[in-house]
């Protein structure tokens, strides 16, 4: 088994790797928009203090996260074979969509289970996801 905390992500914020890999599966932890300096792509600070939340752009974020932590383990999104997504909202589930399609499609793409939750680690996440990739060794 080969774990991998990546060196330049957005830390953990408990005691588990960025991915893991068991035999030809390579398993993906929970994957934000959030960047190393804590700040997340698509909270927008607006000048009243609070932040302008955008779901197309935090999907997008979080697809290339988790397609640089796959690359630590000389894998990308082709890997993929699952994928759980996490939205506090099911409101952004249109535009979760339409970012998600341009990564994949039902031909060649992962499964995908997409839940609705109460909320996530920080306010300004829309969305987390998980992934789960196959490459033979």
């Amino acid at each position: 088994m080969d774990a991998k905390v990546i060196e330049g992500k957005a830390k953990p914020l408990g005691h588990y790797p960025h991915v893991r890999r068991v035999g030809d599966f390579i398993y993906v932890s929970g994957t934000s928009s959030r960047r190393s300096d804590n700040t997340h792509v698509g909270a927008m600070l607006q000048e009243d203090g609070s932040f302008a939340l955008d779901i197309k752009a935090q999907t997008k974020a979080v697809i290339e996260n988790i397609g640089s932590l796959l690359e630590s383990m000389d894998a990308d999104l082709s890997h993929v074979i699952d994928i759980t997504t996490f939205l506090v909202d099911m409101k952004d589930f249109k535009g979760y969509n339409e970012i998600y399609g341009t990564f994949f499609n039902h031909a060649t793409g992962p499964t995908r289970t997409t839940v609705a939750v109460h909320q996530l680690p920080h306010p300004n996440l829309l969305i987390e996801i998980k992934a789960v990739a196959y490459l033979v060794r």
